[in-house]
């Protein structure tokens, strides 16, 4: 049976997809102290774990961004030993590269950093990371998604700098947690693929934050819709 664990940064961004799955919370599933939360349960043939980041106890909030992400896809792994890790979410693109708003993109090629800026020999490329994505090319065909280079930082607006990393890494997409995931998973050897639903187009005039609020559902109902495709296809080439 295959093994796909679902890493998620916001409740909210899970809400709906977990209510089209027939998942069972576990309870205390990491140890005292950790705040991320395991859904499980099969589809069709699959082991489905979903793991959402959980609730900043100080700050009441998700736990978003690049620390919480590492962790959680360290501890997922640990516990439910995936063949596939798949990370879903939100994220920004850019319009200027034919993003729209609520389009559902699949990550290709790398996932790099923009916010990581070590001007060291050697350290420079490390910061960048430029991990490798798993090849996406025929699941986004099948599944009629557009595809574009990830690049993640821990902010939600785009500073200068931010954005001339973006453009040189060639991404199409901006997000908080997917490079984090992709290191941990080079790191352990298990696959993983980047699921990311347009909220806000970073080369628009609109300040993020209200673009964002503004097209959170939309990108989110897209988002469940494509990511129950997806796993309906991956299991298709599982039968195969």
């Amino acid at each position: 049976m295959v093994r796909i664990a679902i890493l998620m940064a916001m409740k909210n961004e899970a809400r709906t997809l977990l209510q089209s799955l027939d998942l069972r919370q576990q309870k205390q599933p990491f140890r005292s102290g950790v705040p991320f939360e395991l859904f499980q349960g099969r589809f069709a043939k699959a082991q489905l774990s979903v793991v959402v980041s959980g609730t900043d106890p100080e700050f009441h909030v998700d736990n978003v961004a690049t620390v919480p992400a590492a962790l959680m896809t360290y501890l997922a792994i640990e516990k439910c030993n995936p063949d596939l890790v798949l990370n879903a979410g939100t994220a920004g693109g850019f319009g200027g590269r034919g993003c729209e708003i609520g389009d559902v993109y699949l990550g290709s090629g790398t996932f790099c950093f923009h916010d990581r800026r070590i001007p060291l020999p050697g350290f420079d490329r490390y910061g960048i990371g430029r991990y490798s994505c798993y090849d996406t090319s025929s699941l986004a065909a099948e599944l009629h998604l557009k595809t574009g280079i990830i690049s993640t930082g821990n902010s939600l607006d785009l500073q200068g700098k931010d954005l001339q990393l973006i453009l040189e890494n060639q991404a199409v997409i901006k997000d908080m947690e997917a490079a984090a995931i992709a290191w941990v998973c080079r790191s352990l050897s298990v696959p993983m693929i980047a699921v990311k639903a347009i909220t806000d187009l970073v080369d628009e005039g609109a300040p993020t934050e209200t673009q964002f609020l503004q097209n959170f559902h939309l990108a989110v109902k897209n988002l469940q819709i494509k990511t129950i495709e997806l796993l309906q296809h991956l299991q298709k080439i599982k039968d195969c």
